[in-house]
């Protein structure tokens, strides 16, 4: 196991970020799939399902904690936290809302839209460098995602701002986790997402009604909150590992592994745009992959 570590660690940080970045998306693939699943199958309250989804998130948290201490929670950064969580909460609410009306591959298309506010706000507040290579990567991808989203045809609908208002909402807190990573742990900064996104969502819930799962709807909030927590995790380790604007077409991978999952899970048949589309942000994934690892 150290010997592994080690040889993983050795890698570029290019590489591990963009691992970490991709392990994100495969579990925000089953985050998606289980929110779909819990309000359009299992009929649950959009409401109660963000609430809960990061109430178990943080309960799986609690052995980490509790093995920590107090060091778990150190940061000189909490006024940043809190902006981060409300950030992170909007987004939540908006993008779960979209899920229980909208298909899943339309949502996470629209939500292709972040990468641009993500570089935009790493170039004017993260200093980061804008390089030909990363816009190129960026675009490429953002053009696959539109391929595949159709938003000319006659079934996109106002509904679908809903995704876009997320994805501006998430940009802002995905900025805000780059920075904390400057100076605190990946699994400090995800803690402080749980603990404080949970309390916002209950006073959400407050205005629906609180409801009490039990059976097959508490087992899919439960594991909806496992993945919610490692998907958090491993894109904070992503952060933490290679700069921000860089790893946007990593994130894209997001659209086909979602569609992937939504065609095994709930039989949604893509169209064929999706290939073409599919093919591009891949191609921009393994374009940037490349051109960022080449030696000096």
């Amino acid at each position: 196991m150290n010997q592994t570590t080690s040889r993983f660690s050795a890698l570029p940080a290019a590489v591990r970020g963009a691992f970490f970045m991709i392990l994100a998306g495969i579990a925000f693939a089953g985050v998606n799939i289980a929110t779909q699943w819990a309000t359009q199958v299992d009929g649950q309250g959009a409401t109660a399902v963000a609430f809960y989804q990061y109430l178990f998130a943080l309960i799986f948290a609690v052995p980490w904690i509790w093995r920590e201490g107090r060091k778990a929670l150190a940061t000189n950064h909490l006024g940043w936290h809190i902006v981060r969580v409300i950030l992170s909460a909007g987004g939540v609410q908006a993008f779960v809302s979209s899920l229980a009306t909208l298909e899943i591959w339309l949502v996470i298309a629209l939500t292709m839209t972040s990468p641009f506010f993500v570089i935009a706000g790493a170039g004017l507040f993260l200093k980061e460098k804008i390089t030909a290579n990363r816009l190129i990567a960026t675009a490429t991808a953002f053009v696959g995602a539109m391929i595949i989203l159709e938003p000319w045809s006659a079934t996109f609908t106002l509904t679908a701002l809903l995704p876009i208002l997320a994805a501006a909402l998430w940009a802002g807190s995905s900025l805000i986790t780059k920075f904390l990573t400057n100076d605190e742990k990946p699994a400090t900064i995800t803690v402080y997402l749980l603990l404080l996104l949970t309390p916002i969502n209950a006073v959400v819930l407050t205005t629906t009604g609180f409801v009490v799962p039990a059976g097959s709807h508490l087992l899919i909030l439960i594991a909806l909150g496992v993945l919610t927590a490692a998907a958090n995790y491993c894109m904070t380790r992503a952060y933490a590992t290679a700069d921000a604007a860089y790893l946007q077409p990593f994130d894209d991978l997001k659209l086909p592994l979602n569609v992937f999952a939504s065609w095994l899970i709930f039989a949604y048949a893509p169209s064929f745009n999706f290939w073409p589309g599919a093919a591009l942000i891949a191609a921009a994934s393994l374009y940037i992959a490349t051109r960022e690892n080449k030696p000096a």
